[in-house]
């Protein structure tokens, strides 16, 4: 039964048939309820003026943000950048036909929109499509070589584009650990690229098996764009997924976390992501548009309505490894050790006046602030209050807009994957702050024997403070009513897949960073070479007694932290990382070592423990390894 919001205004209209039709056995009274307690909060400040916040970006502008997010600044500014972003020409050489098709379609709708207006580019389009005459770059050893992009093969006209044969991308080995052997299934084989793999026969089991798969989402979901169904949609039609997680299908390579590699690859991971996004919406049928960010306040000091970077900054001066903003993470800490099974948590709301006069202390003196006399309804109430007053939203100006776009898409197994592509999206101290709020309100749900909060009460009441939401007394049509309690409805249904799917958030699939490893490959081989040069001739003088040259499959190891120093360790089969750890003794043993792999066609990336080294040793055989904390 949908209930309408306690107040004088008439009830909204029932929702049509389609938003209604799954969640008829849901009351709106919990969003309703937060979303007056969030009204009297803000009830004589002043408000900002919705024409302007519902604003669009200018074309110009909005092209021009798409491309520089892409990485491709140098095509809208006249300044050209050494390292990050990479060349335009070296980031298109990795791109599908389908994600260079989305580059180009944007490309010409900017140029077009310039020239309506008396402006020229800064490069002409055909510049840009066009196979430079250059000797490309010396190539080290590396996975199968490159995909040749269909943008440097081809004359820059369309016409010429689609008169040329289709062209398969080369793809690097992926595979399942030997010791996890897949579920078979005769009614639901699903069959992957003609890689080195095992076969992964699905049933429904909650096997995310494409983050295994070398090609982008956006191809898989091709024959959407002839009104067909992929095998995704087949495979899990029906499934609701909101309450059972999809599992992630580790490749033998090891599974990769955002926060695994180093900040130059997470940058290039953006670009590739950005434009994968887009394309793979598109493909979908999903049409984005983004609105002009409103205007809000920024304070330089205390701990509400401050940036999370301007906290973060702060707080590594004490805790320089600090990821998240300390005042976050005490705030899930109270709630975490005394409000997991207090009945209502996060949807009770605690006194007005007694929330404004914490928020005033924390302002003032968040280091000898008192958090024992803090109960937990005022910490979910200031948690809540944290997340609401983020100068920038924890989702992003950019990306909000997009997030919401994601309700546009039909099947729950392309909604994941969308919610998976926008959350390498975001900036590190969002994404990391993110992280940590969805972890403890899963903490939340499995507590809800005791705490009556079910997943989708969770969801219904985190959904307004991270989805901005307005609808003040009888300011609204029934229309914009009607669209509020779509928008109710909507914003808890994504926040519901981010709580139970959040452990693929974070993953990295294989085909992004397979095209990361291209775009370095391709861009930085010559630094990358110049600094294996540095390490090896430092090698050599301070051992000149060690074998430097190695034969093949065998790896030397540094652990410069470690009694033994330096190792030289001859790959098999099944060797693993946690392997190979194990056979340095530390001086530091309170601190927990990883395996790194260094440099080649990479920045730096952390290995999982139960990686197979020898698959790592194929795809970037010129890396070093290095152990550290």
């Amino acid at each position: 039964m949908w209930t309408s919001p306690p107040t004088t205004s008439s009830a909204p209209p029932p929702l049509p048939q389609t938003m209604t039709s799954d969640l008829h056995h849901v009351t709106m009274e919990t969003f309703w309820r937060e979303v007056r307690s969030i009204e009297e909060e803000i009830d004589g400040e002043e408000e900002e003026e919705e024409d302007e916040e519902m604003k669009s970006i200018d074309e110009v502008e909005l092209e021009e943000a798409w491309l520089m997010e892409a990485g491709l600044s140098s095509l809208v500014t006249s300044s050209l950048s050494e390292e990050v972003p990479p060349p335009a020409e070296v980031l298109l050489s990795t791109l599908t036909r389908q994600q260079a098709a989305t580059v180009r379609r944007r490309l010409d709708n900017y140029s077009e929109t310039l020239k309506t207006r008396n402006r020229k580019p800064i490069r002409d389009v055909r510049d840009v499509f066009t196979e430079p005459n250059d000797e490309p770059a010396e190539r080290c050893p590396a996975p199968p070589s490159p995909p040749e992009s269909p943008l440097s093969q081809y004359h820059t006209t369309t016409k010429t584009i689609r008169r040329k044969a289709h062209r398969v991308r080369s793809t690097l080995p992926t595979f399942v650990f030997e010791d996890q052997p897949p579920e078979h299934s005769s009614s639901s084989t699903h069959t992957l690229s003609p890689t080195r793999t095992h076969s992964l026969c699905v049933s429904w089991s909650g096997q995310a098996d494409w983050l295994l798969r070398d090609s982008p989402y956006s191809e898989g979901v091709a024959e959407h764009r002839r009104g067909g169904t992929c095998q995704d949609c087949v495979r899990f039609h029906g499934i609701d997924g909101g309450d059972v997680p999809f599992v992630p299908v580790a490749p033998s390579q090891g599974l990769v976390s955002a926060d695994d590699l180093s900040p130059f690859d997470l940058t290039r991971l953006g670009f590739i992501s950005h434009i994968e996004l887009t394309t793979f919406l598109l493909a979908l049928g999903v049409q984005t548009k983004r609105p002009r960010p409103p205007r809000r306040k920024t304070r330089d000091s205390g701990v509400f309505a401050v940036p999370l970077n301007s906290l973060l900054e702060n707080d590594k001066k004490k805790f320089p490894e600090v990821k998240v903003p300390v005042v976050f993470q005490k705030l899930l800490c109270t709630l975490e050790q005394t409000g997991l099974q207090t009945e209502g948590i996060l949807r009770v709301p605690g006194s007005a006046a007694r929330l404004k006069y914490l928020r005033g202390e924390l302002d003032r003196c968040c280091g000898e602030f008192d958090w024992s006399t803090v109960r937990q309804v005022e910490a979910a109430g200031l948690l809540k209050l944290f997340i609401r007053e983020l100068p920038t939203p924890l989702l992003t100006h950019t990306h909000l807009s997009t997030y919401r776009s994601v309700l546009g898409v039909s099947s729950v197994v392309h909604q994941v994957q969308a919610l998976q592509l926008l959350s390498l999206l975001l900036p590190e101290e969002n994404r990391e702050t993110l992280r940590a709020l969805l972890a403890f309100l899963r903490k939340v749900v499995s507590h809800q024997d005791q705490n009556r909060m079910s997943l989708w009460n969770v969801s219904m009441v985190m959904a307004p403070n991270l989805f901005t939401y307005s609808q003040r007394g009888n300011k609204r049509s029934i229309a914009k009513q009607r669209e509020g309690m779509e928008e109710a409805v909507g914003g808890a249904h994504l926040v519901r897949l981010m709580i139970t799917h959040q452990d693929l958030l974070w993953t990295v699939p294989s085909f992004l960073l397979s095209q990361v490893r291209q775009m370095n490959q391709a861009s930085n081989q010559k630094q990358f070479d110049l600094t294996k040069a540095k390490r090896r001739l430092l090698r050599r003088k301070n051992d000149r007694n060690q074998i430097t040259e190695l034969c093949a499959g065998v790896i030397r190891v540094q652990a410069p932290l470690h009694t033994k120093v330096s190792m030289a360790i001859q790959l098999d089969g099944q060797m693993r990382a946690k392997d190979i750890i194990t056979r340095f003794e530390c001086d530091h043993s309170s601190s927990v070592q990883h395996l790194y792999e260094v440099g080649g066609n990479i920045c730096e990336r952390r290995l999982h423990p139960d990686c197979l080294l020898l698959d790592v040793y194929r795809v970037n055989p010129g890396c070093d390894w290095l152990i550290k904390p």
